[in-house]
């Protein structure tokens, strides 16, 4: 990938973060996923700039890992369907908001995967 493919892509990843951190304004509890999402857009937005926290994005990456494989829910299928039942965004059952959570971490730790191996890649890092 060219590098400012790679600074594009970046670019998009923290926009897409910001608004899912402020999706999180309405959830239970707010802080903590808008603390999450806020630190993988924070480290993808630096990226876009050529500023790489790799081992940073590393460790994020790898802690929300853990958290997707925690709250991965034991049905997806069951998840697709309630979902596609509800035909709404609002929280019906605690197992749809944990399914939900556990892909938003996947996404974020994706995110976070990539930054720490473009930092690895262009050799800057700033730590």
């Amino acid at each position: 990938m060219s590098s400012k493919l790679l600074r594009f892509v970046y670019g998009f990843c923290c926009l897409m973060l910001v608004i899912f951190s402020l999706w999180q304004f309405n959830d239970p509890d707010p802080w903590f996923w808008i603390s999450i999402y806020g630190y993988a857009a924070l480290l993808a937005g630096l990226a876009a700039f050529n500023k790489y926290y790799r081992y940073w994005a590393l460790a994020g990456a790898v802690l929300f890992f853990l958290g997707f494989l925690y709250l991965y829910p034991s049905s997806v299928s069951e998840w697709v369907q309630q979902e596609w039942t509800q035909q709404d965004l609002s929280m019906k059952t605690e197992s749809m908001e944990q399914a939900r959570e556990s892909f938003g971490l996947l996404i974020a730790a994706l995110v976070l995967a990539l930054v720490s191996y473009g930092g690895w890649r262009s050799r800057k890092i700033a730590y």
